[in-house]
């Protein structure tokens, strides 16, 4: 493995084996290791969105009850509050 230094990136030299299909689509594209570094980094982040999104919903199922029954807390005060300016 090689490390490539940059004014901005440290680079790593890879070999990587790619299905046939694949190689050959990459035959016109002219930066080959910048193509496939952004489309390895979308799907990266994509994973990441992925996995805060069942993290969050995980979380949110966690306090469902105790959200529900401090919401209904919070309703009783402010009828009782409105009721009390109506009269």
């Amino acid at each position: 493995m090689r490390i490539i230094y940059t004014d901005k990136i440290q680079m790593k030299r890879l070999n990587i084996t790619l299905p046939d299909e694949i190689a050959k689509n990459l035959v016109s594209i002219a930066n080959k290791s910048r193509y496939i570094a952004a489309a390895l980094k979308e799907k990266m982040e994509k994973e990441k969105k992925q996995k805060l999104d069942a993290l969050l919903c995980e979380g949110y199922q966690a306090t469902k009850e105790e959200d529900k029954t401090l919401n209904e807390d919070w309703e009783k005060a402010t009828l009782e509050s409105w009721n009390k300016t109506r009269t």
